[in-house]
């Protein structure tokens, strides 16, 4: 069986500098990929944006619900069933298809790869006996709090206690060295809890980096955040919302109603919105910036041939696009690990998709030094 090979880790919740600008987002808020980048110095405070009031958003199909998460089922990578994390109206959801192209397009996706492919990474099974993918888990409201002990980033963190029940999987497994992201979705109370570098401990606490409280119910998506709080993300952005997973994949193009989250080698010191953060020392216009969008261009053709699966994500990368997220490998697509992933049609039909076959969309309000 073809192999999915999980992108080398970034430890950015030890190694990184301290993350710059999480900042109240207005418009919205895809785990941590793997590469290297420099070291990013302090950047000068952004000034937050106004939170608007939700907006009318698109009718919701049937089956489909924004913003509310109490349908769906509990435990480990379990269905949505349906739902989808924040109002119609929020950035994350947003149809971008007839969007604008960013003037820098072509130079900016040259320097992502112009013929490397995508790649999964995210599928079923052990790769190097760690599971491929970042989990996570529903729990309901009567879930216990428990009390996280933060340390490298306990100033900028949401303070517990978290709905961690002890057996919250961890990014990478419980022996992982990597990042050790921790996702909890609260479905009842409509709050999703991300944690880096996750550590359980023997009284039923848990130890953290870092931790952060998102609203999935509201646009305005961490509202206890002040300027310049750092998050589990390079980007400023919750990890959970982008993650490419099996119960909205199975159900074919269409299935996912938004945007997912990718990782590239080199990015620039900026940030475009909806992201918060910049994680670079580099300036050159030519890199991406964090929360940078892309789209798989109109005049891609979908081969009629590919899985049910595959072709839902490109479905969904040509209508709500997918975000840089975090320094990584270039290309790899973030997702949950699932045993009903089949990894040789994943890697074998999304790598034929290069780079060449992806825009930018124009980007507005763009953050830099």
């Amino acid at each position: 069986m073809t192999q999915i090979f999980a992108s080398p880790t970034v430890q950015r919740w030890r190694c990184l500098p301290q993350y710059l600008a999480w900042l109240c987002l207005g418009a919205v808020l895809a785990g941590c990929g793997g590469g290297s980048e420099d070291a990013a110095p302090q950047s000068p405070a952004a000034p937050g944006p106004t939170v608007p009031t939700n907006p009318p958003g698109p009718v919701a199909p049937a089956g489909v619900t924004y913003g509310d998460l109490r349908a769906a089922a509990l435990g480990v990578g379990a269905s949505l069933n349906g739902a989808v994390p924040f109002p119609a109206s929020n950035a994350w959801n947003a149809d971008i298809s007839a969007q604008s192209i960013d003037p820098n397009s072509d130079a900016l996706i040259a320097s992502i790869g112009l013929d490397r492919g995508l790649h999964p990474d995210f599928g079923a099974g052990l790769y190097q006996g760690q599971p491929i993918g970042i989990p996570y888990v529903v729990v309901a409201g009567t879930q216990a709090r428990v009390a996280v002990q933060f340390t490298d980033y306990a100033s900028e963190s949401d303070p517990g206690p978290y709905p961690f029940p002890p057996n919250a999987p961890i990014e990478g497994g419980p022996a992982s060295s990597g990042d050790r992201h921790v996702i909890v979705i609260d479905r009842d109370n409509n709050r999703l809890y991300e944690t880096g570098n996750s550590y359980p401990q023997p009284d039923g606490s848990w130890r953290a980096s870092g931790g952060a409280v998102f609203h999935l119910d509201s646009n305005n998506v961490r509202p206890t955040a002040q300027p310049r709080w750092t998050s589990a993300d390079a980007a400023g952005l919750p990890i959970f919302p982008g993650l490419v997973r099996y119960d909205e994949a199975s159900l074919g193009p269409g299935g996912i109603r938004h945007a997912l989250r990718f990782t590239v080698s080199r990015t620039r010191r900026a940030y475009v919105p909806p992201a918060t953060h910049w994680a670079s020392s580099n300036t050159s216009p030519d890199l991406p910036p964090m929360g940078m969008r892309v789209r798989l261009k109109a005049s891609y053709a979908i081969p009629a041939g590919y899985s049910s699966e595959t072709r839902a994500i490109l479905t969904a990368l040509k209508t709500y696009g997918m975000m840089v997220a975090d320094n990584g490998s270039n290309w790899y697509l973030s997702g949950a690990p699932d045993e009903r992933w089949n990894n040789d049609r994943l890697v074998s039909e999304l790598r034929q998709v290069a780079g060449r076959n992806f825009e930018v969309v124009r980007m507005d309000g763009l953050v830099q030094p």
